[in-house]
């Protein structure tokens, strides 16, 4: 089981959340190339190991949140 700190809710069961991805800058629509596009639509870096992430507390707070997570353990914690 993973359990989410939300900072709103307290620790929950990732079962609440729902998965939103790597925060990643968006590019500017005038000026993007189609290559660019398509690295912030489909491609992540799929580290092993601590990677940031956004949650959105679907069965809660119904916020999203930043968290760091292990990739590898699923240990999850706050920036």
């Amino acid at each position: 089981m993973i359990l989410i700190p939300c900072p709103w809710c307290g620790s929950r069961d990732a079962g609440e959340f729902a998965y939103g991805g790597e925060p990643t800058p968006r590019p500017d629509p005038r000026t993007a190339t189609r290559e660019q596009w398509r690295g912030y639509l489909y491609l992540r870096n799929n580290v092993a190991g601590w990677t940031t992430e956004r949650w959105y507390h679907r069965m809660g707070c119904r916020r999203y949140l930043t968290v760091q997570r292990n990739t590898v353990t699923n240990e999850v914690r706050q920036p």
